[in-house]
């Protein structure tokens, strides 16, 4: 347990270095700077090939106007639907039979164009040519553009398509040309610019009213105001204005004609029943007069009298009860079938008609809101859907509320019928002349009482009419805007900039995101507790395959020499009690560098009067043999195998105090031979010869062949390769010394290059604080390579072209 807790440690702290996030961002400057570049050119051909656009706007006044002739007459007033009516304006403002009207105003049957190299471009209103139509149909006609190119004084050149065909025609101005089914003539429109091609295309209004209402907007000044702002975004500033003008015109005229429509329409129906009527009062006069005469009966008594009023009475109140019951069903019908707009034309009285007056106008306003969202929204939309479900839940209240009025309209008229009954029974109690002379008499008043009311009403509908002004006033006419709204050239290019730099930044840190592979000693400390015992640096110069070269020896005064010393010094300090010193070195996988820090550090240890043995105990694929430029034939598989003595493999190199042992031929059984006592045995007899046994294992990650190697050594040393050792070969060293109880493992981070682009942005704080923390002391020979010290201090520059691919 004591072991246990001995080998626990914390992992170092580390702290965010502001200083080195800029400097991994400013390593990759160029991809930031090519990424701006990019976006900057891109956004420069954006604004080259995309056509600019102007806005023109205007404004109209909305009120209800009053002539003095109104005064006059008694009009009912229509309640005020705030933002409804706006809404209702806005919506005809943008119609298409609006639209159509306000371009008929224009001069739209003929468009010019001149086309450049890079775009064709509209010249409203000018019209370089005088073209006269012969024969034009606006439901068959040609549609295309057509080229104009002048030949001389006499001729012209025409280019035009005919099905998927180019066709050039040289024709004579004034002369017909036929070109499908349209023709026209062109008369000689003097001298015109060299090299201009003109082009030119024949139109109905339908063909502008899509481009006229994608540019077309419509609005409220501020809330609940009475004025309404128009804008027209289109590529001709000078077309923008006029159709909004001929717009804010066209509605002018539709207000008015709306409101004349009205009190016209009253006036026929009245005139229609005023005719019917007029033959009914003379038919109830003619026949009255006619009994009279016949029966010798001139008036009706006092008593008779009174029945004909009260039962004309209740007869008229039962018949504004019986309009008020078809007012009813018509509102219902309009609910039911849902109306663009709902109106309530009849009184009912009493709170009731407040209720239902209240509630069609917020329909109204709910079905006006809706219009409005789907023009932005599908119908699946979910704005629309709410809408509809407020739409339909005042339905379904007005519904209700229109069967209790109705129930209640229908009592009145029970009552009224008892009434009458009783009325009628009086009347037949009088005697049979008088019954008929009071029968007739109130006939006569009905009708002569209803053509006297609808004579009143057509009066009062004339006056009306002839007193209606337009309720738009237009306050502010559109005039061409030539400061173009988009593209808007200032933001595109800081937007450009923005994103450019958004890039090159963004590509950083996916690169460094996608990266699997450690670089830099503080990714491993953040990774594993196990102490980094040095940093070994990357030869500058391409190594062999075989690690012929002990490039520590071959370069003495290099930087990667001295970071092999650093090891050196820091390797003595562990197990320093001990004699004689075992040390094993592996690594997680093949390609790490475990052999050739093997071979650099014994080289190392030899030259300080340290007599080192290096074995080559990876039976599977040993280089060692390489290295030294030997013959694999005998080895230490064969010592293994009892084939041979130990003193037989010792092999001496060229440097002094350095001997090898090679591994000898793959046998077929490497894991269990290393397994053996025998080589428990020969490591405690080379002990007994050598200061330094270092051997050289197979990769623990792949193969098991290592574990008894690791377990009786007594420094263990784990290969970490910079931009070769992924993420999770930091945290095997730690599961094996937690596995196997181990107090003598340590770090060696090999093939370091200063490569910022993947370094850790955090700095370890050592403070010592942590418990069972251990650190050595060394360096990464970063930023030291101008001081002088090494011969290899030649360092890329960043202008060299070969520094960016790698």
């Amino acid at each position: 347990m004591e072991e246990t807790e001995k080998i626990q440690r914390k992992l170092p702290k580390q702290e965010i270095d502001y200083f080195k996030i800029c400097k991994i961002l400013l390593s990759r400057w160029y991809w930031i700077a090519l990424s701006v570049g990019l976006a900057v050119i891109i956004s420069y051909s954006y604004l080259w090939y995309t056509p600019k656009t102007y806005s023109s706007s205007g404004t109209l006044k909305i009120e209800e106007k009053k002539s003095e002739i109104s005064d006059i007459i008694s009009v009912i007033s229509v309640p005020d639907r705030g933002p409804s009516k706006i809404q209702s304006i806005t919506t005809v403002l943008q119609s298409r039979n609006l639209i159509l009207s306000a371009i008929k105003d224009l001069d739209y049957s003929i468009s010019f164009y001149i086309m450049g190299r890079v775009r064709t471009t509209e010249i409203y209103p000018s019209k370089p040519l005088n073209i006269e139509l012969i024969r034009f149909d606006s439901l068959n006609f040609y549609h295309d553009q057509i080229g104009f190119t002048p030949v001389n004084r006499r001729s012209f050149e025409l280019s035009y398509k005919i099905g998927n065909k180019e066709v050039q025609n040289t024709f004579n101005y004034n002369e017909p040309v036929t070109i499908g089914p349209t023709s026209f003539t062109i008369k000689y429109p003097g001298p015109l610019g060299k090299n201009t091609v003109y082009l030119f295309k024949f139109n109905i209004p339908e063909d502008f009213v899509g481009r006229v209402r994608g540019g077309l907007q419509a609005g409220e000044t501020a809330k609940n105001s009475n004025i309404i702002a128009l804008q027209e975004t289109d590529s001709n500033p000078q077309f923008a204005a006029d159709i909004l003008n001929s717009i804010m015109r066209e509605y002018v005229i539709f207000d008015r004609n709306q409101k004349a429509q009205s009190a016209s329409q009253m006036i026929d129906f009245i005139d229609s029943q005023l005719s019917f009527l007029s033959t009914e009062v003379k038919g109830s006069e003619n026949s009255l007069e006619k009994y009279r005469q016949k029966s010798k009966i001139f008036d009706i008594s006092t008593a008779s009298s009174a029945s004909v009023s009260k039962a004309a009475q209740l007869e008229t109140n039962k018949s504004e009860l019986k309009l008020q019951l078809i007012a009813l069903d018509q509102l219902k019908d309009q609910i039911t079938k849902e109306k663009d707009n709902v109106n309530l034309n009849f009184t009912t009285g009493g709170a009731d008609n407040t209720t239902l007056q209240t509630m069609v106008i917020k329909l109204d306003n709910l079905i006006q809101e809706r219009n409005s969202l789907l023009k932005t929204y599908n119908n699946d939309a979910q704005p629309i859907r709410d809408i509809n479900q407020q739409i339909l839940q005042i339905k379904l209240t007005a519904l209700n509320n229109i069967k209790v009025v109705r129930q209640g309209i229908e009592k009145k008229m029970t009552f009224l019928d008892g009434q009458l009954a009783q009325v009628n029974q009086a009347i037949m109690a009088l005697p049979a002349a008088q019954r008929d002379m009071v029968s007739l008499q109130r006939d006569f008043e009905i009708n002569d009482k209803v053509y006297s009311f609808l004579s009143e009403k057509k009066l009062e509908a004339q006056i009306s009419r002839a007193g209606i002004l337009p309720g738009a006033t237009l306050i502010e006419p559109a005039q061409p805007n030539l400061n173009a709204v988009s593209p808007d050239e200032h933001n595109i290019h800081r937007t450009a900039i923005i994103l450019g730099l958004a890039i090159g930044l963004g590509l950083i840190i996916v690169v460094r995101i996608l990266n699997p592979y450690i670089y830099d000693k503080e990714t491993i400390e953040s990774l594993t507790s196990i102490p980094i015992l040095g940093v070994i640096r990357k030869f500058p110069e391409p190594v062999d395959e075989s690690n012929s070269q002990i490039l520590a020896l071959l370069r003495p005064k290099s930087i990667f020499a001295e970071s092999v010393r650093s090891v050196r010094t820091n390797l003595s300090f562990l197990s320093s009690e001990k004699q004689n010193k075992v040390i094993c070195i592996t690594s997680e996988v093949a390609g790490e560098g475990k052999s050739f820090v093997a071979v650099n550090l014994s080289s190392t240890l030899s030259l300080i009067d340290k007599r080192v043995i290096l074995i080559g105990a990876d039976l599977r694929r040993s280089r060692l043999h390489k290295t030294f430029r030997v013959s694999n034939d005998i080895g230490l598989s064969n010592y293994l195998a009892h084939q041979i003595e130990h003193e037989e493999i010792i092999l001496h190199s060229q440097y002094e105090n350095l001997d090898f042992i090679i591994s000898g031929p793959v046998p077929p059984n490497p894991s269990e031979l290393l397994h053996s006592e025998r080589m428990i045995t020969l490591i405690a007899q080379l002990k007994l010869k050598y200061d330094i046994v270092m051997i050289d294992t197979a990769p623990i990650g792949l193969v098991s062949d290592a574990i008894p190697l690791i377990r009786m050594s007594d420094i263990n040393v784990f290969v970490i390769r910079s931009g070769r050792s992924k993420f999770y070969s930091a945290s095997v060293p730690q599961r094996i010394a937690q596995e196997y109880n181990l107090d003598n493992t340590v770090i060696v981070l090999n093939a370091y290059e200063e490569e910022l682009l993947h370094s850790r942005y955090y700095t370890t704080k050592f403070t010592g604080d942590s418990s069972g923390a251990r650190y050595y002391y060394y360096s990464d020979y970063s930023g030291y390579e101008g001081s002088g010290y090494y011969l290899d201090d030649n360092k890329i520059k960043w202008w060299d072209i070969r520094r960016w691919f790698k």
